[in-house]
């Protein structure tokens, strides 16, 4: 007799942060606090902390399409997140499984540098990950640097970013968040799905400890899908989830501190 899943459950398809503040271990982490049951393909091993990253290992192809298998084949996804994927040959292997085998949603985080600036996207990985990734996406959601790496055009005015979501879904994303992090004034964030603009706004939060923002907003994208929301309901429920771990996140090492995932648990 199958086995009737009773929670909502979504895939991370990313590297690991041996620090724990961003990549795979940020994204089970924001699954967890949002109730959904979370699954990983792990892409590369990096030894990181909060100052930097020391050294990346990248996981052969052939594990990688075994791992994203191993778990669409029996537990499967509701959505899937997309993180670090580093080389062209990953992102070739992961758009190949997932069109293989198609699932309801697919977040992608369209991982370039870490918080230290380190480099987790090879320089000959990004026409890959345009041509190839950037079309199966249900939303893909850049920060402005990643913005203009992929669209080859420089992002300052709110008519630049509203031109910059419009590249994507040329590119052939189904709907793109185009984050405000990176630019003065508030947080806004800017919605497109190829026909309505919409923008998530909230205060400016000075924080010395931002390590995974971007890992987590994607992923709590990704959990809201899962649990069934619209797209909209879920970007807004990735927005409120992130303002309130930086809110509440906390020094961890000597760089960028993490996150506060389990704000609503924590005291």
């Amino acid at each position: 007799m199958a086995v009737v899943r009773t929670i909502p459950t979504a895939m991370t398809i990313a590297g690991s942060d041996s620090g724990g503040g961003a990549g795979i271990q940020a994204d089970l982490k924001t699954f967890a606090a949002l109730g959904v049951y979370g699954t990983s393909t792990l892409t590369a091993i990096t030894a990181q902390n909060t100052v930097g990253v020391h050294a990346v290992h990248e996981i052969p192809t052939d594990i990688i399409a075994a791992q994203i298998d191993a778990v669409l084949s029996d537990i499967g996804a509701d959505a899937v997140k997309t993180g670090m994927l580093a080389s062209s040959s990953i992102i070739q292997c992961v758009a190949s499984e997932l069109e293989r085998r198609p699932v309801p949603w697919l977040v992608v985080d369209p991982v370039m540098v870490a918080k230290s600036g380190d480099a987790l996207l090879w320089e000959d990985a990004v026409d890959a990950l345009k041509t190839l990734l950037v079309p199966l996406a249900s939303v893909i959601t850049p920060n402005i640097p990643e913005a203009e790496a992929l669209t080859g055009k420089k992002i300052e005015s709110d008519t630049q970013v509203r031109e910059a979501a419009e590249a994507f879904i040329t590119m052939g994303a189904k709907s793109v968040v185009v984050k405000g992090g990176h630019r003065e004034g508030p947080a806004t964030d800017l919605f497109f799905d190829g026909t309505t603009f919409h923008e998530f706004t909230s205060p400016r939060i000075e924080t010395a400890n931002p390590h995974g923002t971007g890992c987590t907003f994607a992923s709590a994208v990704a959990a809201g899908l899962a649990r069934g929301m619209s797209i909209l309901e879920a970007v807004g429920l990735a927005k409120e989830f992130i303002t309130e771990a930086i809110l509440s996140s906390f020094p961890v090492g000597q760089g960028h501190g993490p996150l506060n995932h389990f704000h609503k648990l924590w005291k």
